[in-house]
């Protein structure tokens, strides 16, 4: 057994031995059915945290020869399949995490690859090797020996294509990719090949080292989209045993709806319940600039779109367009299908839209926005706390102005300066209120649908629920008194034992400068 080749099944014990795992053993049915076959060639690129390289582990312990993981599949989904017994440790496995070695042989990657894999076959067949023979040719020399299929498995591949200009190094590279995926020997040696990346295979002109793999994406991923990160199901289930509440956890971390599969991100969900505490754990583990650099581009609708997202909405994206490559962004669409992939947006395939999936992503963008040129709209969020408290204590002139100076900050940004404007800067002035309520618009209640309610949460305290209604070149005054003639209200009575009705107003024709205004009063049933 070694590190690259044929590597025990620590990683994956690891796994099991874990507070939390989440058996996604099926996706070993789903490799065993391409297994040398021609479509044998599997790449995965999914958004950081999503259990790549916790599926490349669960690889390793199942297909290795360098281990016996009988006892640790044992008890597993993969162990009811009659393909289990037949795949289970049978091959000799090649498993590189390119980033490993990138970080410190950026100009012999290739050369200290051959010298970490060869050392370890060395010492497995001594001198019945050329090992001044390429990588490929040692595969194939030591399969004619034993007559033993090869599974390699590459994560992190992509990592020379988007951090490296050296154009030589990123050549030979490919040229190293294709000679263990594409040429002749290859053909016969391999059993799978399973790569893992951050984003999607790139076109290279004259390049065709990747042409032949099955691509999954952040974009559409079926009939595997399950495996990566966890399903509803598992987040539910996890919620019962961790006694943490659903609808709250689904407003932190869901929202990546990937063949029309909720799924969410595996690293925040297990942190939240371990710490027993609803926080953004992303930002701990990523600097976010990729954010900054997308979203500070000067493309034309999006800096309109980044806000109108922010605040709930959608933005219309051609992923099409996406060259795969983080260095060439040329459009507003690329840009949009970047932060895609990277997970910092999810995907509506029926809609071909954009959105931000879920709050931890949104206060990503919030600490993004402060180092970026956005410095009023982060000056603008970071005040989001003190209006949702100044509602709650009922302060109408501190709400009248800090709306007042969110719409002066969106409406420098945004196109439109109407009552669809009003409704963007009413959400994004109550941004870090997800944290605490379940916000619907258009909320049917009474007799209509009221403009906004703010929905305790479980963590919400003794937070009271909140009906919103809008009016724009009406007063204040009207707004509350249509909550009351239509009994907006009453669709809350169950939530909360205190209500809030509150009233905002925007006099576009006012010759007064302060243009917003604001009532609220506690409902008394």
């Amino acid at each position: 057994m070694g590190t690259y080749f044929n590597p025990n099944n620590e990683s994956f014990t690891c796994d099991k031995r874990s507070e939390i795992y989440i058996d996604k053993t099926g996706l070993l049915e789903f490799l065993n059915k391409k297994t040398g076959t021609n479509a044998k060639y599997i790449s995965v690129s999914h958004a950081r945290r999503f259990g790549k390289s916790h599926a490349a582990g669960m690889i390793d312990a199942y297909y290795s020869r360098g281990c016996d993981s009988y006892e640790l599949f044992r008890d597993t989904n993969i162990a009811t399949k009659d393909c289990f017994k037949k795949h289970l440790n049978k091959y000799n496995v090649i498993h590189l995490d390119v980033s490993s070695v990138f970080d410190f042989h950026k100009e012999d990657l290739i050369e200290e690859i051959h010298k970490r894999i060869s050392m370890e076959m060395r010492e497995i067949y001594g001198e019945q090797l050329d090992y001044s023979n390429d990588l490929c040719l040692l595969i194939n020399n030591i399969y004619k020996i034993e007559g033993i299929p090869f599974v390699i498995i590459i994560d992190e591949w992509d990592c020379v294509i988007r951090n490296s200009e050296n154009e030589a190094l990123v050549h030979k590279y490919l040229q190293f990719l294709h000679s263990i995926f594409k040429s002749e020997e290859s053909k016969t040696f391999l059993a799978l090949g399973y790569i893992t990346g951050i984003l999607p295979i790139k076109k290279i002109e004259d390049e065709s080292a990747l042409n032949n793999f099955d691509e999954y994406t952040m974009v559409s991923s079926a009939p595997i989209t399950q495996y990566y990160g966890f399903t509803e199901k598992d987040v539910k289930d996890l919620c019962e045993k961790y006694n943490m509440d659903f609808e709250t956890t689904k407003a932190w971390y869901n929202g990546y709806l990937i063949d029309g599969m909720h799924m969410y991100n595996p690293n925040s969900v297990s942190r939240a319940m371990i710490k027993h505490k609803f926080d953004s754990y992303w930002r701990n583990t990523s600097s976010f600039s990729s954010i900054n650099k997308f979203i500070t581009m000067n493309y034309e609708g999006l800096k309109d779109d980044i806000l109108n997202m922010l605040a709930g909405g959608n933005a219309d994206v051609e992923v099409g367009t996406f060259r795969n490559d983080l260095s060439d962004i040329t459009s507003k669409d690329e840009a949009l299908t970047a932060l895609i992939h990277l997970g910092y947006l999810g995907y509506d395939a029926e809609d071909l839209s954009a959105y931000v999936p879920n709050y931890e992503v949104a206060s990503a963008y919030n600490l993004a926005l402060r180092s970026s040129g956005w410095s009023q709209v982060a000056k603008m969020i970071s005040r989001c706390d003190e209006v949702l408290k100044a509602t709650i204590r009922k302060d109408t002139e501190k709400v009248a102005e800090i709306i007042e100076l969110a719409h002066e900050t969106y409406t420098s940004i945004l196109k439109y300066n109407d009552e669809n404007s009003l409704s963007c800067v009413l959400t994004m002035a109550y941004f870090t209120a997800p944290a605490y309520y379940n916000i619907v618009r258009e909320f049917p209640a009474g007799k209509g649908f009221a403009y906004m309610v703010f929905i305790p949460r479980a963590n919400a305290g003794n937070r009271p629920a909140m009906v919103v209604e809008l009016k724009y070149n009406q007063s204040a005054d009207s707004a509350i008194n249509q909550i009351k003639e239509r009994r907006y209200q009453g669709a809350l009575s169950g939530y909360s034992d205190k209500i809030l009705l509150v009233g905002v107003s925007y006099d576009a024709d006012g010759e007064d400068k302060k243009k917003h205004t604001c009532v609220i009063e506690e409902w008394c049933d």
